[in-house]
C-alpha cells in the first residue's frame, strides 16, 4: 500500500505520538511528512527524532498536501481558528482534514473553512502505540475518506467508527479521559502494597502489570464480570477486596468520572 503524504497543523504530544505510530507502522515516510509547529526548538526536535520537514506556516503544509493527502489538526481548540485563517481549501484541492482538536464540532470545523474533514478523540496511550480513538466523518467526507482515518488512527492503536458526533463526548469522558482513571488506579494500588510492607518500585511494577495484563485478557471472549468472578474463590482474599470495593462505591464512582467528564466536554463545545 502506498505511503500516504500527511501533514500537521501543530507539532505537540499527539504530533509526535502519531508521527510515531505512522512512520513505524509504514502508514507515511519521512519524505512525505510537514509539519508546521511555531517553536523553533520544537521543530528541530522533530526533525531530528524522525527525519521530516518541518515549518513555521501552516499554509505551506496546507499547499503541499494537496487533494490526495492528509492533515492533522493537531493544535490546541483556541486557536484553531487563528491556525486555519487564510488557508485556501477550495474542494478541488483540499486534503482531507483529522481533527483531534477536543471539543470543536465538525460545524465549527466548516464555518472556519474546513469542508472535508473527519473528527477523531485519540488517547496519551498513542504514545505507545497503544491508543483508544472513535472517529466521525464530516459531510463534506467520502466513505473512502473514512478508510483514510482509520489507517492513519490504527497506526497508534484501536479506532472506532461512530455514527454521531454526540458520542465523541462519551468518547473523550471514556477514554480520552480514561488514562487519569487508571493512572489513579495503579497508584492506589501500590500505594496499598506499600502499606502493607512492599517496597514502592516493587509494588508499582507490581500494579501497573496486573492492569496490563487484566486489559489484555479482557480482549477474549470473556466479559469482564466473568473474569472478575474466576478469581474470586468462595470466602477467600479476592472476594473480601472486592466487596469492600463494592461497599464504598468504587463502580460508581467509575461511572460518576466518565459522565462529568462528558458531561464537561459537551459544555467546551458550546463555547
Amino acid at each position: 500500500m502506498q505511503a500516504l503524504s500527511i501533514g500537521f497543523l501543530g507539532g505537540g504530544q499527539m504530533c509526535e505520538a502519531l508521527l510515531g505510530g505512522l512512520l513505524a507502522q509504514g502508514t507515511t515516510e519521512g519524505a512525505k511528512v510537514l509539519v508546521s509547529e511555531p517553536l523553533e526548538a520544537r521543530r528541530k526536535y522533530l526533525e531530528q527524532k524522525f527525519s521530516v520537514k518541518t515549518t513555521e506556516s501552516n499554509s505551506e503544509v496546507v499547499t503541499t498536501m494537496g487533494k490526495g493527502g492528509v492533515v492533522v489538526l493537531a493544535v490546541k481548540p483556541q486557536v484553531a481558528a487563528a491556525a486555519l485563517n487564510g488557508l485556501t481549501m477550495s474542494p478541488e484541492t483540499s486534503p482531507l482534514f483529522i481533527s483531534i482538536m477536543a471539543g470543536v464540532t465538525i460545524a465549527k470545523l466548516m464555518d472556519m473553512g474546513v469542508k472535508r474533514v473527519a473528527r477523531t478523540m485519540p488517547n496519551t496511550p498513542s504514545l505507545v502505540g497503544l491508543g483508544a480513538s472513535a472517529y466521525v466523518l464530516g459531510p463534506g467526507a467520502s466513505s473512502s475518506d473514512g478508510a483514510i482515518v482509520e489507517r492513519v488512527m490504527s497506526a497508534v492503536g484501536l479506532c472506532e467508527k461512530l455514527g454521531d458526533e454526540k458520542l465523541l463526548d462519551a468518547v473523550t469522558g471514556l477514554s480520552g479521559s480514561g488514562p487519569a482513571y487508571v493512572y489513579m488506579m495503579i497508584e492506589s494500588m501500590a500505594d496499598g502494597g506499600v502499606k502493607n510492607g512492599l517496597p514502592r518500585d516493587v509494588a508499582l511494577r507490581l500494579a501497573a502489570q496486573t492492569v496490563l495484563g487484566s486489559a489484555k485478557m479482557t480482549q477474549g471472549e470473556k466479559h469482564p464480570a466473568q473474569l472478575k468472578n474466576a478469581v474470586e474463590s468462595p470466602g477467600g482474599t479476592t472476594i473480601a477486596g472486592t466487596a469492600t470495593l463494592e461497599s464504598l462505591g468504587f463502580r460508581h464512582s467509575v461511572i460518576s468520572a466518565v459522565t462529568a467528564a462528558k458531561e464537561r466536554a459537551t459544555e467546551l463545545g458550546k463555547l
